[in-house]
């Protein structure tokens, strides 16, 4: 099994300065795509380079298969890694890219060949096999970097911001392709460094958010992990509302009314808005914080729930939608609305907009969530 286990993990690199890894505490199950993201200086790529062994660990202990791996060096791991830079040798030609790392260790050449044909088969890169990186796309040479990390025949793959070089159209491409092939590897395990959230939600079966934080014991912290959409509809605190979901979670400040098992009610300016959350362990009057997704807030008379007075700041369309840009409070931020593509809104317009109990999210002073009393299925 490629199970990988981080056991109260740190990362110092030296006593003056503050934790890098603020003590880990993550399982990647065997086969699982793990993603590490969050903003820069969080320690994401940190923590993937004390797997690969290009790190030292200052305490805890780092497991592959139940094997503790602290003092192993990297060839030893059974791990292999695929980095930002395409780091291919410019006079050899793809085939000899590939095959360079099992050649060093001295392997048999008619199992290299076979190897690297493989790797080539699944990344349909056969056609390139003599080419030399120069003659090559971008996206072409990321693959090329992966078919090299494929011939090693790893129990762990690790993807250092893999698409960070390539433009637009060609991460999405590559990024199905790397989808695909954890799909083929089958029960190798995968982690990936990036901080981009749209390759977090779309590739992971589990994220991994970690964040800076504004004091020095809570920096290379872990703020949750679990599924992307668990994150997503789940948050367990403002960090994560706002990190995850693009355009972010929309908030806004009010003061708590009355708490009950099922629900909160939360004043917003001269609003009083139904929240399904369980907030009793917190003081009537306290100040918190309503979250809800543009997604999820409603325009004018659909349906239920609280209706709030609004003006429309600004529309941007953006063909199959629009975001609108209302202002519902001289005292709030600007709140941000996902509508059908067709919206005629007008700048300037008075806009309702429907809050429904259980699309919302509750944050306390501290930023925390309560726990939310409805679920929608996920």
């Amino acid at each position: 099994m490629s199970r990988i286990d981080f056991q109260n993990i740190c990362k110092r690199y030296s006593p003056q300065l503050p934790l890098t890894i603020n003590n880990a505490q993550i399982t990647i199950e065997q086969g699982e795509f793990c993603v590490f993201v969050g903003p820069s200086g969080c320690g994401k790529s940190t923590l993937l380079r004390m797997v690969a062994g290009l790190e030292e660990i200052s305490s805890g202990d780092l497991l592959i298969e139940g094997r503790r791996m602290n003092d192993l060096p990297p060839a030893q791991r059974g791990v292999a890694m695929v980095f930002q830079s395409y780091a291919l040798y410019p006079h050899m030609t793809v085939a000899q890219n590939m095959a360079f790392g099992l050649r060093v260790l001295g392997s048999d050449k008619a199992e290299i060949d076979r190897k690297v044909k493989a790797a080539a088969d699944i990344l349909q890169l056969t056609p390139l096999l003599e080419r030399l990186p120069k003659a090559l796309s971008g996206g072409q040479r990321q693959r090329v970097a992966i078919g090299r990390a494929i011939v090693k025949e790893p129990k762990v793959f690790l993807f250092d911001e893999p698409l960070s070089n390539l433009d637009a159209a060609l991460r999405v491409q590559t990024r199905l392709e790397i989808a695909k092939l954890h799909k083929d590897m089958g029960s190798a395990s995968m982690v990936y460094v990036t901080h981009d959230q749209v390759e977090a939600m779309t590739l992971a079966h589990k994220i991994v958010l970690l964040h800076t934080g504004d004091l020095i014991q809570e920096r290379g912290s872990i703020a949750q992990v679990g599924t992307p959409m668990n994150l997503y509809h789940r948050p367990a605190s403002l960090f994560v509302a706002e990190f995850i979901g693009s355009p972010k979670m929309n908030l806004l400040s009010g003061h708590l009314l009355r708490a009950e098992e099922n629900y909160a009610l939360v004043r917003i300016g001269g609003h009083e808005i139904s929240v399904a959350v369980d907030a009793r362990h917190l003081q009537m009057g306290a100040q918190v914080q309503v979250g809800v997704r543009p997604e999820h807030i409603a325009v004018a008379g659909s349906g239920g729930g609280a209706g709030i007075l609004s003006h429309l700041h600004h529309l941007e369309r953006l063909g199959d939608s629009s975001l609108l840009y209302v202002r519902v409070g001289v005292d709030q931020p600007i709140t941000t609305v996902k509508v059908d593509g067709s919206s005629q809104a007008l700048f300037g317009s008075a806009l309702t907009l429907r809050l429904l109990p259980e699309h919302l999210h509750l944050f306390d002073s501290q930023g925390m969530a309560c726990r939310r009393t409805l679920e929608l299925p996920i």
